[in-house]
């Protein structure tokens, strides 16, 4: 039994440090714990309560060891109550050995206490007959059952969670007029007394703001919307305060009930009305950003962004920005609307692009709307969803080199939706992405449809605590009656975000000198990264695919190497090694992005 004990120490944390009998301590000595068959839990609270007192026990003088002994047995006691034992039986041995005093903590722990009668009552305004269902449901969804085991924070939870679902709602005061728990060590049960104090009914009373220097008010009455008189609900301050949040006209929001006694206003049905007070923080009035970086696919890339909260006075957003680098230059104009109380983001705005990539030439102007949702899964999954809709008409003159161009305006709609469920969204290393988007346009000079669809997918295994396996796959399929196609609705790839080896966007229909959009598009990629450190990965992969007039006509490019990836604090740098097998060239792909 004593070599039983003695393994149990070692697993459980023996060797813990106490006090010996001398008149001063050079080490603390060992702790071992027989636990009698107490739960793993009861285990670990004992183990926690004894090592915090062995750690005051080197260097003490013999009074302070005797009294440190007495609080090492009572700490255990204690903590066995914790977990439900109330009739336990402990025995402190102190032995001495050649590296001094050690003790040996005999537990029998005895049967362990559960819950017996359950009593909920209540007080106050929620006892009026309009709320007798409320009560009778709370008395239902209380956690702790009879015949549960009782165990301390399992009781202190069942509290919180009971009060918690009072004053959420209707009852802002409500608080406990008792708790009690009686204990029969003898009957190992416990009787367990509740009455809840709700206090009066609060109803919602006039809104108070405070923090608004530019921005009107009419944005707070946006999501802000109640009729005075209205019952309180937390949760509904919380959805209040979380869309005001997600606008970008403030850094903080703060959604509350002034609960002042200067401030309230007692009603004739003994009811209280609570002003809702609004506090802000405005963001900034204007902003500009500029990034600069440079990748093999694009050259340098300049960027510029100018963002103005609040125009003429109205609660909308201003942006526009451009960017230029070898293959495309971009100009746009957007004026952002507030969210939605749903969360819809929309946004009208201008845009001007020039691209000219493998000889396909192509200036587009245009005018459009975009509706972006974004949300997150329901409690506290990681998932997350976007949705995006957009609406554009546009002109595109694209010229092909060796060949006839084309003049085409068009109207395309657009809708993409998005889940996401990974453990980090900038730097994922284990879940997974979908992506899925459908299209349709008509050219507007002859009245002939268009249409495209697409999927997206993208896993990450986590391997050990340093390697990461990362599986991705894209299909499109685009069908048309007309040759007059904007080029974004074609598909090429090739580049260092798809098949790498291949010059960006090489692969698709020859025509003439150029490389234009095909019908169907598929591409697949493996990849395997160590990480050397936290910030530096290595990385071996190979990717294939092709786009092509069909998928049985397609002739699939291979592309394989190895590169690295690195987080700076200047931004991301990637760079990557790969052979191309169709073009049977080595080229190097890299990427390096700097905000300022």
């Amino acid at each position: 039994m004593r070599w039983k004990r003695f393994v149990l120490s070692l697993v459980c944390g023996a060797g813990f440090a106490v006090l010996s009998g001398s008149p001063a301590l050079a080490e603390r000595p060992d702790v071992v714990i027989d636990p009698g068959g107490v739960a793993p839990a009861a285990l670990k609270s004992i183990v926690a309560a004894v090592e915090s007192i062995t750690r005051l026990a080197e260097d003490q003088d013999a009074g302070e060891v005797s009294r440190l002994r007495r609080r090492a047995y009572d700490a255990t006691l204690s903590a066995l109550q914790t977990q439900g034992y109330f009739e336990p039986t402990v025995t402190l041995e102190v032995t001495e050995d050649i590296g001094g005093e050690a003790w040996d903590i005999i537990i029998e722990p005895g049967e362990r206490t559960k819950v017996g009668q359950v009593d909920i009552t209540f007080q106050g305004q929620i006892t009026d007959a309009a709320f007798a269902p409320r009560t009778e449901a709370l008395r239902a969804g209380w956690s702790l059952k009879p015949d549960d085991l009782f165990i301390n924070a399992h009781w202190s939870d069942a509290k919180t969670d009971l009060l918690d679902n009072v004053n959420r709602k209707d009852f802002y005061f409500a608080r406990y007029a008792l708790t009690q728990a009686v204990v029969h060590p003898d009957q190992a049960r416990a009787d367990l007394t509740l009455q809840v104090d709700s206090g009066p009914r609060v109803t919602l009373g006039p809104m108070v703001t405070e923090g608004l220097v530019r921005v009107p008010s009419s944005l707070i009455e946006r999501y802000v919307r109640y009729a005075p008189g209205d019952p309180y609900d937390q949760d509904l301050l919380d959805d209040w305060q979380q869309a005001l949040q997600s606008t970008t006209f403030f850094r903080g929001a703060f959604v509350t009930l002034d609960s002042a006694p200067a401030v309230r206003q007692n009603q004739p049905d003994g009811s209280v009305a609570l002003p809702v007070h609004v506090r802000v923080s405005e963001a900034a009035a204007r902003r500009a950003v500029g990034s600069l970086g440079a990748d093999s696919d694009n050259g340098i890339r300049l960027e510029g962004l100018y963002r103005q909260n609040v125009v003429m006075g109205l609660p909308v957003a201003l942006e526009t920005g451009a960017s230029i680098d070898s293959n495309i230059q971009r100009a746009f104009f957007d004026i952002h609307l507030p969210p939605t109380l749903s969360g819809y983001k929309d946004s009208f705005g201008l845009l001007a692009e020039h691209s000219d990539i493998e000889g396909l030439d192509n200036r587009r102007y245009g005018a459009g709307w975009t509706r972006r949702q974004e949300r997150k899964g329901a409690g506290d999954s990681r998932v997350e969803y976007e949705t995006l809709w957009t609406l554009v008409v546009a002109h595109d003159r694209t010229r092909i080199s060796g060949a006839p161009g084309f003049k085409v305006p068009t109207a395309i709609g657009t809708w993409q939706w998005l889940r996401r469920d990974v453990n980090d969204k900038y730097d994922p290393r284990e879940g997974y992405l979908l992506d899925f988007g459908l299209g349709a346009g008509v050219t507007l000079d002859t009245g002939q449809p268009f249409y495209r669809s697409s999927l997206r997918a993208q896993h990450w295994w986590s391997i050990g605590s340093r390697d990461v396996l990362t599986v991705r796959g894209e299909v499109g399929k685009m069908w048309s009656k007309t040759d007059r196609v904007p080029t974004t609705f074609g598909y090429r790839t090739g580049g260092s975000r798809s098949i790498r080896g291949y010059k960006y966007q090489s692969i698709g229909i020859n025509t003439g000198d150029a490389v234009v959009g095909a019908p169907t598009l598929a591409v697949a990629s493996i990849e395997y990264t160590h990480y050397v450190t936290e910030q530096i990965g290595v990385n071996f992969f190979i990717d294939a695919g092709d786009a092509a007039e069909t998928f049985r006509g397609m002739d699939i490019a291979l592309g394989y190497g190895m590169g690295v990836g690195m987080r700076t604090p200047a931004g991301p740098f990637f760079i990557d090694l790969a052979y191309g097998q169709r073009d049977k060239r080595l080229r190097l792909h890299f990427s390096l992005g700097i905000a300022f």
